[in-house]
């Protein structure tokens, strides 16, 4: 049973876009954030480990607490003084979605001690407002790889069931690549058939994570929205794509607004994978850590 003056909750890395999804398609990994909220009788404190902990704002500026506060602001309530304790695993700025953690742990703990339970697509919704965008936040929430589509008030969330045969393997480096940063090297206008490329590839890679047909994989992870433009910031992109494919893996995408980057493979080819992202970042003189992960089912998950 719950006990009603705390509550944890463990909130999964998201990787988004997966290529032509833009935006639009997110995926959650297993791989956690873990927040835990008790009410307080004095002010509210926070306490933070793990890596990146010097850099969590420790005030009413963190995003975790915005949060939060948003969910009582929007219902006209008064929040209550809270002692919030933070444990991070899933990297800050490397795009998986660590933003989206905090968001949706900011409105599950707010959620629990609220007097007015809202529903899961409200929660929603108010995540997509902080966020922005709905391609980590929905998935950080729900699981699995989910397509947003819609606007305010008249959302979709429509589940893509991945093939089981594949696996995601994400290469995480040690350097930071802000969401802004990889906002701005992207350009104002597309071409008509720029655009064309997209849908068409963003049609094909909903079909191959469904069905997991190989050469269909290998197209539809190509894009002409974001990953051309956005690769020259990321160190080594063009080396690790071609030890990627060398290595037996379906294709790699940018993980998000990067430098993360994600390749889909088969089992069969995994440690090639893994090992050849690692090894080709190491022979550039970047750190990286590099990992093979699981798709998660589950969501957010509240004890």
């Amino acid at each position: 049973m719950s006990n009603p003056d705390s509550i944890v909750v463990k909130v999964p890395a998201t990787t988004a876009n997966l290529g032509a999804g833009f935006d639009c398609i997110g995926a959650a990994l297993e791989f956690y954030n873990e927040f835990a909220f008790s009410l307080s009788q004095d002010d509210t404190t926070f306490t933070v480990e793990g890596e990146g902990a010097d850099k969590i704002t420790l005030d009413e500026n963190n995003l975790l607490y915005q949060s939060f506060l948003y969910y009582y602001q929007q219902l006209n309530l008064t929040p209550p003084k809270v002692n919030i304790s933070i444990k991070i695993n899933v990297p800050l700025a490397r795009g998986l979605g660590s933003s989206a953690t905090a968001i949706i742990a900011g409105l599950l703990g707010a959620n629990h001690f609220s007097s007015n339970s809202l529903t899961q697509t409200e929660l929603l919704e108010m995540a997509i407002a902080l966020e922005g965008h709905p391609d980590n936040v929905v998935p950080a929430l729900l699981g699995n790889c989910i397509l947003s589509v819609g606007e305010k008030g008249n959302w979709h969330f429509v589940p893509i069931n991945c093939h089981e045969k594949i696996k995601f393997i994400v290469a995480i480096p040690d350097f930071e690549l802000s969401t802004e940063s990889a906002r701005k090297v992207l350009p104002p206008h597309l071409t008509y058939s720029e655009a064309v490329y997209n849908i068409a590839h963003l049609g094909l890679l909903i079909k191959a994570l469904e069905t997991g047909n190989e050469d269909w994989l290998r197209e539809a992870l190509e894009d002409k929205l974001h990953q051309p433009y956005r690769k020259s910031l990321i160190k080594g992109y063009d080396e690790i794509y071609q030890a990627v494919v060398k290595g037996g893996g379906y294709g790699m995408v940018i993980s998000g607004a990067g430098p993360t980057l994600l390749a889909l493979t088969s089992e069969q080819h995994q440690e090639t994978v893994t090992q050849a992202m690692a090894q080709t970042w190491a022979s550039l003189g970047v750190n990286a850590i590099v990992k093979c992960l699981n798709l998660n089912t589950q969501g957010a998950i509240s004890e």
